[in-house]
């Protein structure tokens, strides 16, 4: 008997050490996740080591819901520390993957509607009596550069003429580029201000950071439907492409104020990421100097983001802001305003809503944010149009009242 009952004791041994290190892992997890979520809250001036912690939050959660299906086969109370978890960073959840079920009709609807010309039906009630529909995009000066340029100018024409054609209501543009007289070698391509304002019916204000030797203009624009009725400029430091501009638009029985943000880009040359996680060879030659760059632009966007929110939370009517913000969902960037505002991808979008057009996956560096009076009524990531590096964010709103 004493023999039998001794064959079976490794064995037991063995469980009882694997349970107890998957628990010591879960609760090691758990914490992880708080610190990473925590680190979205240090500003990079203060501490720019928390940047990185602060991208490690999607891992956290992954491993969180896997620590969580494992424990409900294995113990069903021991599940409950890691599901209680997710509930409880479910906003985080959402930021990366947004996960609506009634998106699903919309965007059925949207895949079958392919037919339908250059807009195809986002939402039913775009263009109904108080609902605003905003498009935000970096245009990538429309192409411009001859490294990007075509010889018939083709992406070009067809991006303005999208733009100058969308049913939106409200453009916010970076990155943008306005030829008010034309050129002798493009023509009247370049005169955007021309086709997306006046000749579609929009106001616009245009915030020029450079104007070069023939008269054209570099910066970011808003268009709109409604009068602008009020307009300002927020310069970061130097008057840059990385700038925030506003504008009060007057509709038919209210005002609403729009901010169009670019903040700082960290200047890592795509091919570099792509060469330094390739061999150990390119991590040693291309490490050092992306990561000087990612401090530089945590640092320059914490700042930015801190002198945007002061403007916004002042603003004396319901807010709309979009831009591009060279930051992911999980940062401080995004975070300072996602204590007050709601993120409108995360609100009413379906999946990750990646906004970068390049070889890096997943990446939505792109936003739309709306004030507390708001109700977002849709998202959508135009990705069927390629004629940038940033995809085209689309959402459609209605004020509470």
């Amino acid at each position: 008997m004493a023999a039998g009952l001794a064959l079976p004791l490794p064995h037991l041994l063995v469980c009882a050490v694997r349970r107890s290190f998957a628990f010591k892992l879960t609760l090691l997890t758990l914490a992880w996740l708080l610190l990473a979520i925590a680190c979205e809250q240090i500003p990079a001036r203060a501490f720019w080591p928390a940047s990185f912690g602060a991208l490690t939050t999607p891992v956290a959660l992954v491993c969180t819901a896997l620590l969580a299906l494992y424990w409900l086969r294995r113990n069903w109370r021991v599940a409950l520390l890691p599901l209680l978890a997710l509930g409880f960073t479910w906003p985080h959840v959402q930021r990366g993957l947004a996960l609506h079920p009634s998106q699903l009709i919309t965007n059925y609807e949207q895949a079958v509607r392919t037919n339908q010309g250059l807009h195809p039906t986002f939402l039913s009630e775009v263009g109904t009596a108080g609902t605003v529909s905003l498009l935000s995009a970096n245009v990538r000066i429309f192409n411009v550069y001859s490294e990007l340029r075509e010889s018939d100018d083709a992406s070009s024409k067809n991006f303005i003429h999208w733009l100058a054609t969308s049913p939106a209501d409200v453009l916010c543009l970076q990155e943008y580029y306005n030829e008010p007289g034309g050129s002798p070698e493009g023509g009247k391509v370049f005169r955007s201000d021309e086709a997306i304002g006046r000749a579609s019916g929009r106001h616009s204000f245009v915030s020029t950071s450079l104007t070069n030797r023939i008269g054209a203009e570099f910066g970011m624009a808003i268009f709109s439907r409604f009068p602008i009725v009020q307009r300002g400029t927020i310069p970061f430091g130097k008057l840059t492409q990385n700038h925030a501009m506003w504008a009060d638009l007057a509709r038919p029985k209210d005002t609403i104020r729009v901010f169009n943000v670019h903040f700082q880009s960290m200047s890592m040359a795509e091919s570099d990421i792509v060469k330094a996680t390739e061999s150990r060879t390119g991590l040693r030659q291309k490490a050092p100097n992306l990561l000087r760059r990612f401090r530089n632009g945590a640092v320059a966007r914490g700042t930015q983001v801190d002198t945007v929110l002061a403007r916004v939370l002042r603003s004396p009517y319901p807010v709309l802001l979009a831009g591009d913000f060279n930051d992911l969902p999980y940062s401080y960037t995004y975070d300072q305003l996602a204590d007050h505002m709601q993120n409108s991808w995360a609100t009413a979008g379906l999946g990750v809503g990646a906004t970068y057009h390049g070889q890096l996956p997943f990446l939505r560096i792109d936003q739309q944010f709306a004030s507390k009076e708001w109700q977002v009524l849709g998202c959508r990531v135009h990705q069927e149009v390629k004629w940038s590096d940033h995809y085209p964010v689309e959402a459609l709103y209605q004020l509470n009242r």
